[in-house]
């Protein structure tokens, strides 16, 4: 599933190529894409039809585009497969082509160079979808207004978040991919964080010190900007941005999906666990297991 640096990749590449832009026809190509949406692929068309584009908005793995003079947004769901792809109006349909969405610039200049594109949802294993949303008093589609503000929120609450740490009978790796607690996280980017920050995904969250917990967040936050100055994690050709182009952050890992590789630390090799259906990846010295009370 892409994190947050993946999304925002997105919503970067958006923010440059539609806001602003005027929708003049909507095109559903399978029924899949819209199942989210009560009213179906027709109603979903219809009413984005002549209505503009805002800056496009994310929290945490959440992106959507809010509609100018409205409190509606149609929110994206991308899935395990899902992107939003910006393409010339006459180049070939993708074959996982699920909606198209054409514009009433397309005649004529902009400034932005985006005249003659049009914006594409594909998705492979059609997990994703868009679906249009009513705003909350805060701009958030109503159906996410429970998610939590991620850490590269300026308005993200460091106290808050150590103080429910600190309330809750789970352990760090979990509290990481809480998005009621921090959004943007997920495998891999825990994995990461928590190796860098020298803790073991087990190691519970009610005896981690404010310093401990602060100094985790400041990783969080440091492996996301290193993968958003390199367009995030792309392990194969479903993680694009909107040009269909691939992050590199993937050759920059030190834990996540290096297993038996030597730590970059201490040279130990990295190793892999199942954890909650997926995986966990740690160095055995570096990060060791909690005591278990006798």
């Amino acid at each position: 599933m892409p994190e947050l640096p993946e999304v925002e990749v997105v919503r970067r590449g958006l923010e440059r190529w539609v806001a602003g832009r005027t929708v003049e026809a909507v095109e559903v190509l399978h029924p899949r894409a819209v199942r989210r949406h009560p009213g179906g692929g027709a109603d979903f068309a219809a009413r984005l039809r002549g209505e503009t584009v805002g800056v496009p908005q994310r929290r945490g793995k959440y992106l959507w585009l809010p509609l100018e003079g409205r409190d509606l947004s149609v929110l994206g769901h991308l899935g395990m497969s899902g992107q939003l792809l910006v393409q010339p109006e006459d180049a070939p349909d993708e074959k996982h082509l699920r909606i198209r969405v054409r514009f009433t610039d397309s005649d004529s200049g902009s400034a932005t160079g985006a005249a003659g594109t049009e914006l594409r949802f594909v998705d492979q294993r059609t997990f994703g979808g868009l679906s249009l949303h009513e705003n909350t008093a805060d701009g958030l589609p109503d159906v996410i207004a429970h998610i939590a503000r991620d850490p590269l929120d300026p308005l993200f609450d460091e106290v808050a978040y150590h103080l429910a740490l600190r309330a809750r009978r789970t352990t760090v790796k979990r509290a990481l991919l809480d998005q009621s607690l921090i959004s943007g996280v997920g495998n891999i980017y825990a994995d990461e964080a928590l190796w860098r920050a020298r803790l073991h995904y087990e190691r519970p969250t009610a005896n981690l010190t404010r310093p401990r917990s602060t100094e985790l967040l400041g990783h969080v936050r440091d492996v996301m900007n290193a993968a958003l100055d390199v367009g995030g994690t792309s392990f194969d050709s479903l993680y694009v941005n909107v040009n269909g182009e691939s992050g590199y952050f993937d050759r920059s890992l030190d834990a996540y999906g290096r297993e038996d590789e030597p730590c970059r630390r201490c040279g130990t090799p990295i190793r892999r666990r199942p954890w909650m259906n997926r995986s966990s990846y740690f160095c055995p010295r570096c990060q060791r297991p909690p005591r278990v009370a006798s």
